[in-house]
């Protein structure tokens, strides 16, 4: 299958990088998952058999509730979304799910929610095992939470650190973005500091995500109003790369125009496996409303290391004459964007897109 992608590496290392990764063309999740109003991901479960949602369909218990779509395998289609019941979903504004790594903690926004310390909050609510229910919402409290508005958390993959975005004080623009850190599990959520100037700016800026190895944010351009610098449309999907997870983070770069399109994308998450990028955006019958879709764009590794159209054995050598360096090149795994070293994870990627090339040509049709 031919993909239209956009190379990543050429934006994050300059005109004469070379390709680590593109993403496909975004495709729509179709009518099971999406509804005839607005729908936005939230948050997939580390083994990617669910799909947290937030929508104002019929059928909930306020203006906007978080629902969520399940499947058997990572193969399946997803089915139709079930809203998580009052404990999770109040009267007002439920949305912006985030599930720890264990499937027990869900960690989510809510506005104007009684019990609260601002105009929107963050509150968990946990369960006792991945099949049972949701129980009753808390609120994170007033170290977490402020008398200004902190919404759309993400809880890392360790369970350690929870971003947010926020319009408190001493940011560096209306909305920015947070993380609260905790020792281990058992500790309570620390202060919360801001990720400052090279992730945020004077623009808006929230809805980020965390890939599962903690080392690319996802995050948007959340003022709608204006075509912000470098973007393609009201608003835009960014990430930003950190070499481990104890660094800092990097400026932020566009996804580009295969992602982001002219009316506005954002919400951007990555599956737990690094192969899927899922969005928000327009739906197909885009009127200029509210309403909006959840869609979904492959997250394609480049193993043409010299670029000649063919994944062959001059790919190979390159590769093994680069083991334990740090080229980005040819750092593609275990996930897209590496993970700052070429060793067998590198090696892996390589042979499995080799196999899809060579297929024999029966084999192929077969798949």
């Amino acid at each position: 299958m031919m993909f239209v992608g956009y190379v990543a590496a050429i934006v994050l290392g300059g005109a004469n990088a070379k390709a680590d990764f593109i993403f496909g063309e975004p495709v729509n999740l179709g009518q099971t998952v999406n509804s005839p109003v607005a729908d936005y991901p939230s948050c997939l479960s580390a083994d990617g058999l669910e799909l947290y949602l937030a929508s104002d369909r019929s059928g909930g218990h306020g203006r906007w509730d978080i629902w969520v779509a399940k499947r058997e395998t990572t193969h399946d289609d997803w089915g139709i979304p079930m809203n998580l019941g009052p404990k999770v979903n109040s009267p007002t504004m439920d949305v912006e799910a985030s599930v720890s790594v264990d499937g027990l903690e869900l960690y989510f926004s809510s506005n104007n929610r009684a019990g609260g310390h601002g105009g929107s909050d963050i509150w968990v609510s946990r369960r006792q095992t991945k099949d049972g229910d949701w129980g009753d919402a808390v609120n994170l409290g007033p170290i977490v939470n402020s008398s200004s508005g902190d919404a759309a958390p993400w809880i890392s993959t360790g369970g350690l650190e929870l971003y947010f975005d926020s319009d408190r004080p001493d940011g560096f623009g209306s909305w920015d973005i947070w993380v609260s850190r905790r020792p281990t599990k058992d500790d309570p959520w620390g202060e919360p500091t801001n990720l400052g100037p090279l992730v945020n700016s004077s623009d808006d800026t929230g809805y980020p995500s965390v890939s599962s190895d903690g080392l690319l944010l996802l995050c948007s351009d959340t003022d709608t109003t204006r075509l912000h610098p470098g973007g393609f449309g009201s608003s835009d999907i960014w990430m930003s790369k950190r070499k481990t997870i104890a660094d800092s983070w990097g400026e932020p770069v566009n996804l580009g125009p295969v992602v982001n399109g002219s009316r506005g994308d954002g919400l951007g998450r990555i599956s737990p496996d690094g192969r899927t990028l899922y969005l928000c955006r327009p739906g197909p019958t885009y009127t200029g409303g509210t309403r909006s879709d959840i869609w979904q764009a492959p997250i394609i590794p480049i193993v043409d290391f010299n670029g000649d159209g063919n994944i062959d054995t001059s790919d190979l050598v390159m590769l093994i004459d680069s083991w334990g360096t740090d080229d980005t090149l040819y750092d593609t795994g275990p996930m897209p964007w590496g993970d700052g070293i070429v060793d067998i994870e590198d090696l892996k990627v390589f042979m499995e897109h080799w196999e899809k090339e060579n297929m024999p040509q029966d084999q192929e049709n077969d798949q």
